[in-house]
């Protein structure tokens, strides 16, 4: 091919100079989208959608009940947590058998007993508080990730009128306090993430971005340290909550990499491992430790604690570890022993538990739960002699239903597009999911699909912004999006409304139970 001659400023024959890209805006990439400036809208919007998310999960709380007492696994957490609030924080009684979790939902659960008394609105109503938090966080994370009041406004509405987190919110059990602690955790993330890029902006803007090639560092991060206190407070619920410590640690350092990237930093791998690792290792990884062992509290300064003198009953030896204080390896030994506890809670051969369900049914819903069920004479209230009170989670199916749909959409933008705000709910969906397939011996049910539900009313958020548009595709195109995602938000609506009674345990006929039940696996 011949190449293209021109005469040079010196007065020589050579080849065309080629067009230069037009220099980066480093500062502009780095900060992005800003935030929407109607923070006065922002803020009635949160509080009027949190405060009709604390109506819907505290109206009839105290319904249903077993003859007064508490229904399906509240029989477990209920007499804890009825036992921490007369101990002073901390269970003693062997005869429970099952106290299997670490203690602080149990104690958050105490704190409704301690102010209602020991009744359905005590020990469902630190449940309730926590269902609208998760609101209120849903809201606010939403409008972080999309820069749009409206889809925050958006998201808060679904997690509304989901039925995981609406029934899972009137139950006095612990997976509520996981998502919503992995909730709080996700937004701290997303919060440091920007932090990050207005520093790197303003490396960039006074010059000394490049003063190193691993790139500046970045000073002390209090959203990270947030996110790790976070993270203890739900492995401090369940240990479970040690899935989001390893995901979201990795996702910080992923945003951190872009980040240095973005600026203009000539090594910014080297740089993350040399400036990032460490306090990520300290903020997230040690902090969420100190943070769990901190809910033991009422545990270490107890004498009578389950298993606290563990190490002296069993008359262990110190070994190499005998540096380690005793109540401290009692703690370890007492944990071992519930984890290998769990790991062997196998379901037995012929005889499974009627509803359980394993992780592949998680995303859509496929194997609900029955929590409550009483029918005959004597529930009336449905307008005939024979009457069904029942409460079963359903996740709503106008949401659930779309999971996978919305995982495989998210994870195309999360690759082809590097869309990272995709790619960060899929890590928090998925840290939630994946875990669950190394033992799929053990008992499962779909209540652990709790902390789920606030990353798929995300990601359906962040699909619906697209199906939206911006205001540049148009007035035609943005009221095309507006009437669909209108229509949508109505479906879901609907759906709620559809399942309300079977999320509240209200009398209705038999034909109308029937009527819920909408797939076989359901029965």
């Amino acid at each position: 091919m011949t190449a293209l001659l021109t005469r040079s400023s010196a007065g020589g024959v050579g080849q065309a100079p080629r067009l230069r890209k037009p220099p980066v805006d480093r500062e502009a990439a780095l900060l992005g989208r800003p935030m929407p400036d109607d923070r006065v809208r922002a803020l009635i919007v949160t509080l009027v959608l949190t405060a009709i998310g604390a109506l819907v999960r505290l109206q009839n709380l105290d319904v249903p009940t077993d003859k007064g007492t508490p229904v399906f696994d509240e029989k477990h957490y209920v007499p804890q947590a009825w036992q921490m609030l007369r101990n002073g924080g901390y269970e003693d009684n062997h005869g429970y058998e099952l106290i299997v979790h670490p203690p602080l939902a149990k104690q958050l659960i105490a704190v409704g007993e301690w102010i209602f008394g020991y009744n359905a609105w005590g020990w469902r109503f630190s449940a309730a508080v926590a269902g609208a938090l998760i609101v209120l966080l849903t809201v606010r994370i939403a409008r972080r990730l999309t820069r749009s009041t409206l889809l925050g406004a958006v998201a808060g509405v679904l997690v509304i009128c989901d039925g995981v987190l609406h029934l899972q919110s009137r139950s006095g059990m612990l997976d509520i306090f996981l998502a919503l602690f992995v909730l709080a955790a996700f937004g701290c993330v997303l919060l440091d993430r920007d932090q990050v890029r207005e520093r790197l902006a303003l490396a960039v803007r006074e010059g000394w971005i490049e003063e190193s090639p691993y790139g500046p560092r970045l000073g002390f991060r209090w959203w990270r340290f947030g996110a790790g206190v976070s993270l203890g407070l739900a492995t401090a619920v369940k240990w479970s909550g040690a899935y989001w410590v390893i995901a979201f640690a990795l996702l910080t350092l992923a945003f951190d990499v872009t980040a240095r990237r973005t600026a203009g930093v000539r090594r910014p791998w080297l740089g993350v491992l040399r400036q990032d690792v460490p306090p990520v290792a300290w903020s997230i990884g040690v902090i969420s430790v100190l943070t769990y062992l901190g809910g033991w509290w009422a545990w270490f300064a107890s004498e009578t604690a389950t298993d606290r003198h563990y190490v002296e009953i069993q008359d262990i030896g110190e070994g190499p570890f005998g540096f380690v204080p005793d109540a401290l390896r009692s703690l370890v030994l007492y944990t071992t022993n519930v984890l290998d506890f769990h790991n062997n809670l196998a379901t037995p051969d012929g005889d499974p538990h009627p509803w359980e369900s394993k992780p592949w049914t998680w995303p859509m819903g496929l194997r609900p739960m029955l929590y409550y069920y009483e029918s005959g004479e004597h529930v009336t209230g449905c307008g005939e002699s024979e009457c069904v009170s029942a409460t079963m989670l359903i996740g709503t199916p106008a949401m659930w239903w779309l999971a996978l749909p919305v995982l495989a959409w998210g994870l195309w933008r999360a690759v082809f597009r590097t869309d990272w705000r995709y790619a960060a709910v899929l890590v928090g969906y998925l840290a939630g999911l994946l875990p669950w397939f190394v033992n799929l011996d053990r008992q499962m049910y779909y209540f652990y699909a709790t902390p789920l539900a606030p990353f798929l009313a995300l990601g359906l958020t962040l699909v619906l912004g697209q199906i939206l548009g911006s205001a540049r595709n148009g007035y035609e195109r943005r009221g095309t999006g507006l009437l669909v995602l209108s229509l949508y938000i109505g479906l879901v609506v609907a759906n709620f409304a559809w399942l309300w009674p079977v999320l509240n345990g209200e009398p209705i006929t038999h034909d109308r139970w029937q009527a819920e039940l909408w797939l076989p696996s359901w029965r």
